[in-house]
């Protein structure tokens, strides 16, 4: 039987441009949909988030690029916290699996900081 999971991961992003944004999406996505063993047909919905110093580019546009077409994105900004890790796209990624997959969140680069709890998330 399968149910619904969500997957959080982050990335830096070496500057404010759209190639630096897409390159960091792009890479982020990757990394998730290969330790998770995603596909499309699998994916619900995905949010981006990017820090309030990155608006060159949408990070959709990366996914897009993947093939992920048909589910459902959406970008926003993340809250502004004062001292916070600047140039970092976010993602929360719903998708279905079998009731025993456990999620493997993915942190990278320096993001790695957000959540260096998570041993499997690195």
């Amino acid at each position: 039987m399968q149910r619904l999971f969500a997957l959080r991961g982050a990335n830096s992003v070496a500057r404010n441009d759209a190639a630096s944004i897409l390159a960091a999406t792009d890479e982020l996505m990757r990394e998730l949909i290969a330790r998770n063993g995603l596909t499309p047909d699998t994916m619900v919905s995905c949010i981006f988030t990017l820090t309030g110093d990155l608006d060159a580019e949408f990070p959709a546009v990366a996914a897009r690029q993947l093939g992920l077409s048909r589910v459902p994105l959406l970008c926003a900004r993340e809250v502004s916290v004062p001292g916070s890790l600047p140039r970092v796209v976010r993602t929360l990624l719903h998708y279905y699996a079998e009731d025993d997959h456990v999620p493997a969140h993915v942190y990278l680069n320096e993001a790695r900081v957000l959540r260096s709890d998570l041993d499997a998330a690195q």
